[in-house]
């Protein structure tokens, strides 16, 4: 049976990741927006630029992004019973590397190798920033430690060049507006984007050497 985006895994990827209300240019000069949204992803992000948008809207969007690479999830351990928590930790690496379909710890574990597929999930570590991530994925996946506490990275303030002024970050809480999407009851987003092409460290990919 599929895994869902419950509140906790969307509170859970959310909590690894930072957003941006307005467009801003990553760090090779791709207009991105929200949580690593680009126009690749089929929503036009250049709308944004110098106009930011309220935080239900960029939580709206990115939770229907996160919806997709759910089904990538899904698919890739389709046959085996996974859990909540393993499920939120897959989901937070695909994510932030678009890697799941070829991951070697993934198929380590589906052959039931569970000792050598912990050790091969500390193989995706590029860059450095991203080691502290991938060690809470790891222990949410095999131990089941969860790390979000419904608050994420916002980044409130750009350059004159449009680049992230890395300074005005500061913590938020969005588990407000992540539960009014997961509410049934709640307005449903006009039209889901396909996939936004990585996460929030993609930039951190771009310019420490990129994915592994």
């Amino acid at each position: 049976m599929d895994n869902r985006v419950t509140r906790n895994v969307a509170l859970e990827v959310a909590f690894h990741e930072a957003i941006i209300r307005q467009t801003y240019k990553d760090s090779v000069g791709v207009w991105t927006w929200s949580v690593g949204l680009t126009s690749a992803s089929g929503h036009r992000v250049e709308r944004y630029i110098d106009k930011p948008q309220t935080m239900e809207h960029c939580i709206g969007v990115f939770m229907w992004a996160l919806h997709r690479y759910a089904d990538d999830v899904n698919k890739t351990f389709e046959g085996f019973d996974i859990s909540e928590a393993q499920f939120a930790a897959a989901l937070s690496f695909h994510w932030n590397t678009g890697a799941i379909a070829h991951a070697t710890w993934v198929k380590e574990f589906k052959f039931g190798q569970l000792d050598k597929s912990r050790q091969s999930f500390m193989n995706w570590v590029t860059p450095p920033e991203v080691k502290e991530r991938r060690e809470k994925e790891r222990d949410l996946f095999f131990d089941g430690v969860w790390s979000g506490d419904g608050r994420m990275t916002e980044y409130t303030q750009l350059t004159p060049s449009h680049a992230a002024k890395w300074s005005s970050g500061k913590k938020v809480d969005v588990s407000k507006e992540i539960d009014a999407c997961i509410d049934p009851a709640a307005p449903i987003v006009a039209s889901l984007p396909p996939k936004p092409a990585g996460g929030f460290f993609a930039a951190f990919m771009a310019l420490f050497g990129g994915r592994k």
